[in-house]
């Protein structure tokens, strides 16, 4: 493991397939599930149109990104066969990529083979909440498949996450975390590295705040960034509410997580995410 002294540059593109997307400004990743059993009931699609009419409205809305999962990872989920989630989203990612061959895809999933043929169906990164973890190949495999690949902090699995989740010390634990599986990622060959820190992934509610209060750390791996807390629990249950509630709580997070250098949003609604990223630009550019 090898830690940076100094904040490094980060870099400003992520390459895949011979295409270069540019997030030397903060970009936004709209969610797309692909499975009956998201935490948002809004959401959940139920079949490809659906899906395809959601892909277009996010892109309307100024995505670049689309991130398409096949297994909810919502505390207590199991996981599940590879073939079930092969069956739900490869239809999907050839269906929006031969619709809108442009667009940058992105596959949810800790199954190697699930990546390798999301892949081979049009998606153009993998983002795995488990970092090899859960599929000892998968970074092999990312590796071979030369795309960027997101690796996400979590403790334990869904099933067992939230079960009393404990630390030392939340950032650095995490911080650790992110520069081995960094290093790790590198030394197998994997080029275009994005850290996770998790929120909601094995961390209580104060976990949660208190890591995004001290997500800036993670800029001494010199990786971007991305932050997934759209609609989540840290947010509906400090609320009091619940995620049909949440989107005003994930609007004034997602400004927290800017002013602690997130490269990327990744969030259930497109339209309102940007709009923040535009005003935070017109403040601080």
């Amino acid at each position: 493991m090898s830690f940076k002294n100094t904040v490094l540059p980060v870099q400003t593109t992520l390459q895949s397939k011979g295409r270069l997307l540019d997030i030397s400004t903060p970009v936004v990743m709209g969610i797309l599930n692909a499975t009956p059993d998201s935490f948002y009931n809004q959401g959940r699609d139920s079949d490809t149109d659906s899906i395809l009419r959601n892909a277009e409205r996010m892109l309307k809305e100024g995505a670049a990104i689309l991130d398409v999962g096949g297994a909810s990872t919502k505390p207590g989920s199991n996981i599940i066969a590879q073939e079930e989630e092969l069956k739900r989203v490869i239809p999907v990612i050839q269906a929006i990529h031969q619709r809108f061959p442009d667009a940058w895809l992105s596959v949810d999933t800790y199954h190697s083979l699930v990546a390798a043929e999301a892949v081979d169906a049009g998606a153009s990164i993998i983002n795995d909440v488990s970092s090899g973890s859960i599929d000892s190949n998968m970074i092999a495999t990312v590796a071979k498949l030369q795309v960027p690949y997101i690796a996400m902090h979590m403790q334990g699995t869904p099933a067992t996450m939230q079960q009393n989740p404990q630390y030392r010390n939340i950032t650095q634990d995490i911080l650790n975390y992110l520069q081995q599986t960094v290093d790790k990622c590198e030394a197998a060959g994997i080029k275009d590295i994005i850290i996770d820190p998790g929120f909601g992934f094995g961390k209580t509610l104060e976990h949660n705040y208190e890591l995004l209060r001290n997500m800036h750390t993670l800029r001494m791996i010199g990786k971007p960034i991305l932050a997934g807390l759209s609609r989540k629990g840290m947010i509906w249950k400090a609320l009091d509410t619940d995620p049909n509630g949440a989107l005003n709580g994930t609007t004034a997070l997602h400004i927290i997580a800017l002013q602690q250098g997130a490269n990327i949003l990744r969030v259930h609604d497109v339209k309102e995410a940007r709009e923040v990223i535009k005003l935070y630009q017109t403040i601080f550019d």
